[in-house]
């Protein structure tokens, strides 16, 4: 569907925690790069250059298996600040060429560049211009997609990577999505792909034309959105603002398996306490709360709960997660690899506190000064004495699982679009 006048630019770094490390390391420019820890390590690939691509490592990949496949390959931790100083250089590049910029992650970004064929030449020319600028100042490489909307821009993106470019030529948008695979749009996962191949659908294109009673049973009230998009329409602007935050998660992978259950209280304390710190800073509160547990063996279950009210006391999330940790032990009672909490339904806004709930304002003055300690000295600095032990050194963790690196931030925090 022809969408006059719009023209939306997708812009991906390619390989880009990997890229930057070349990039301030040149010897290692050709090498088989993989980030995410060291060999030996618990950790997960967040990142792979198309070097070590060539050898079947893949992101979210375990290292061990990594290794066995690239056992050459050069293994880093990764530098979340250097990465977030590079892609803050990256968008002050892109607002140069339009102040509608919408940055999706640290190495991933929307602009809408429509109306500005005067000053900055065609959509193509556009697309080249940023390219070069990307290449020259940062000495990255960028794959862009250039078309009507947000989503065919960002399929276009990855056509030719690295370093592609595809344009994409307005009303030819449903033409270009028909002979692509279904799994090729953002939003269908690999059980929705299932479910379609069952069905006959394995095109966009079939998908496309498809009724929605037989695709309802699959996506549900999405049922109509996904089959206009499979068309090729999408109207969602280019929002500077990246719009509201869903949700605030923090997930732990840890050096060694967790097996008894004060390691696991004190583990899924400090994880409750950072996602509370987190909406504190954000001015949010959350009304779910939710658990995220991964066993030895990669078995990966979640639960989560409703509260009754609102919050972002680490205290009141604590409990909460507790129990829905131990109904998922209580299924399958197994060593621990990883834990996460998650709150989502969360709103803005200043909490409102009642002149006699003294306990509440005590709580809030509290936590306070308790993001004021950690801010100047660190986190873990105060735990509760029931949650202290002469073991709890024993666990150290690298904190945040390099397959929950957040490509928002550049930090390895959970975020969940």
């Amino acid at each position: 569907m022809k969408q006059p006048g719009r023209t939306i630019i997708h812009a991906d770094l390619d390989a880009f925690f990997a890229a930057a490390e070349v990039r301030r390391r040149p010897e290692l420019r050709g090498k088989p790069v993989i980030i995410g820890g060291k060999p030996g390590g618990r950790g997960v690939v967040a990142a792979a250059s198309y070097e070590a691509r060539r050898f079947g490592v893949r992101s979210a990949m375990p290292i061990s298996q990594a290794v066995r496949l690239c056992p050459d390959g050069v293994y880093l931790s990764g530098d979340g600040s250097y990465y977030r100083e590079l892609s803050d250089q990256f968008r002050a590049i892109l607002l140069d060429f339009t102040d509608l910029v919408e940055m999706v992650s640290v190495d991933e970004a929307y602009l809408d560049v429509s109306h500005s064929e005067r000053t900055l030449g065609t959509p193509r020319q556009a697309a080249e211009s940023i390219k070069q600028r990307v290449r020259d100042e940062l000495e990255l490489v960028v794959s862009l997609g250039v078309s009507t909307s947000r989503l065919v821009s960002k399929i276009a993106s990855d056509m030719d990577k690295p370093d592609g470019l595809c344009v994409v030529d307005p009303g030819s948008e449903a033409a270009f999505l028909a002979d692509l695979p279904v799994g090729k749009m953002p939003g269908i996962g690999p059980k929705a792909v299932e479910r379609l191949h069952a069905s006959g659908v394995r095109t966009l294109g079939q998908l496309a034309h498809m009724p929605l009673p037989v695709i309802e049973p699959i996506f549900g009230k999405r049922a109509d959105q996904i089959v206009q998009r499979a068309q090729g329409i999408d109207d969602k602007p280019v929002d500077p603002d990246g719009g509201p935050t869903k949700s605030i998660s923090h997930e732990r992978t840890f050096g060694e398996d967790l097996t008894e259950p004060e390691d696991i209280r004190r583990e899924l304390y400090r994880l409750a306490e950072s996602t509370g710190r987190d909406m504190r800073q954000k001015g949010l509160q959350g009304s779910v709360v939710a658990v995220k547990l991964r066993y030895a063996d990669f078995e990966t279950v979640g639960k989560q709960r409703r509260l009754l009210g609102p919050t972002n006391a680490h205290q009141e999330i604590m409990p909460v997660a507790e129990k829905l940790v131990e109904e998922l032990l209580n299924t399958r009672r197994a060593p621990v690899r990883l834990l996460g909490v998650r709150m989502s339904t969360l709103t803005s806004g200043v909490l409102q506190l009642s002149l006699f709930d003294q306990q509440a304002q005590r709580q809030q003055k509290l936590n306070q000064a308790i993001d004021q300690l950690t801010e100047r000295h660190g986190k873990g600095l105060i735990t509760p004495g029931n949650l202290r032990s002469v073991t709890q050194q024993r666990n150290e963790s690298r904190e945040d699982d390099p397959d929950t690196y957040d490509r928002r931030t550049g930090e390895r925090r959970g975020r969940d679009e």
